[in-house]
């Protein structure tokens, strides 16, 4: 019996790795495409509205709860405003050795 994590670095990559790293990724912009979807339908808006409240095209948002792989953080941010929703980012830093010369 393999873990989760076993079978995604057989199948997938190791952590590091350029297919690895696309396929968290992807899975990060299908959460947040989801979490934009919930909200908006805890707030009782349909996608015209919301596309109305930050400027764009229905069809638009709809991509966006797809995939939002292409979407810019201005307008992730601003679909969070209008959803009166707080967003906290969390950069973390790798360690790296710094030689000073």
């Amino acid at each position: 019996m393999m873990t989760l994590d076993q079978l995604k670095d057989r199948d997938i990559g190791k952590i590091g790795t350029p297919e690895r790293d696309k396929y968290e990724f992807d899975l990060r912009m299908d959460i947040l495409g989801e979490m934009i979807k919930s909200v908006r339908k805890e707030r009782n808006l349909t996608q015209e509205q919301l596309g109305e409240l930050i400027g764009v095209k229905k069809s638009q948002i709809s991509k966006l709860e797809r995939n939002a792989k292409n979407v810019t953080i201005e307008t992730i941010l601003k679909v969070f405003k209008a959803l009166k929703a707080n967003v906290k980012f969390i950069v973390e830093m790798e360690e790296s050795e710094l030689k000073l010369v």
